[in-house]
């Protein structure tokens, strides 16, 4: 089993810097975007990015399913790929540098390989259950940060912020009251790899999809953090929300949340 995630933490090393490349391109000459919803934005490169991501992946592992974010859910297997080709779009449309390619492979349900690939830095993230997290093939670990008090945090909104009371407003406030800070960066992959790396001490945030959290909350564990929903229960399929810390101030920030 291992030789075999060894060769499938390969591809979708491969596919990402692929489509790292391609989103560098794309970056650079300028992208118009299109509107899924109100604030929602899609652009050319998501779909160029993603296609080539499947391509690659499925040239390989023509047995294996997806679930992408412009795509949804094709075929049907034990092994899934779940594939975010452009997180961070509406940076990337203000031309903004900060967006990432996002691709995990979960077998039966758990996830097994994780890949977070920044482009522009030139930063590639992995993670494969049990063997540890790395930065450029270097071994990561989550940050020592004892307590809430000094911690720097990360978050999003939903896309429906305007129009939802759930848009994590007053959550975001009671942390900037009891944090050092509180960034909000616009890739959850990032920022999720960003905690791994221990640059960030926790990052929390709501409705988000599968292919946001995947790879980055493997690269949490494997750094030796704590991951939860946002009650402190394990994550299912589709949380309402997700938690990341370094462990050390994971109850202090449900404790904020569960007050909020």
């Amino acid at each position: 089993m291992t030789s075999h995630l060894n060769a499938m933490l390969a591809a979708a090393i491969n596919a990402a810097r692929q489509a790292g490349v391609l989103l560098r391109t794309y970056y650079e000459r300028g992208v118009v975007a299109d509107h899924k919803g109100e604030i929602d934005l899609v652009t050319e490169a998501d779909r160029a990015s993603e296609a080539l991501i499947l391509k690659s992946i499925a040239g390989q592992y023509p047995d294996h399913a997806f679930l992408a974010e412009e795509g949804g859910a094709s075929g049907a297997s034990s092994h899934v790929w779940l594939v975010d080709p452009l997180d961070g779009t509406t940076n990337f449309a203000h031309g903004y540098p900060q967006f990432s390619v996002s691709i995990a492979l979960q077998i039966d349900g758990q996830t097994e390989i994780g890949v977070v690939f920044d482009p522009l830095r030139d930063e590639l993230f992995t993670a494969q259950r049990g063997r540890g997290a790395f930065l450029n093939g270097c071994p990561i670990r989550v940050s020592a940060t004892p307590d809430l008090a000094h911690s720097l945090l990360v978050t999003g909104f939903p896309y429906d912020r305007q129009t939802s009371e759930h848009n994590n407003v007053r959550q975001h406030s009671a942390f900037l009251m009891r944090s050092q800070g509180v960034l909000r960066a616009g890739s959850a992959a990032l920022d999720l790899a960003a905690v791994a790396c221990g640059r960030l001490d926790g990052y929390w945030e709501y409705k988000l999809s599968p292919w946001d959290w995947a790879a980055g909350i493997l690269l949490v564990e494997e750094a030796g953090g704590r991951v939860t929903d946002e009650q402190g229960g394990a994550l299912g399929s589709r949380p309402e929300g997700v938690v990341a810390s370094n462990g050390r101030i994971h109850e202090e920030m449900l404790d904020v949340l569960r007050n909020a």
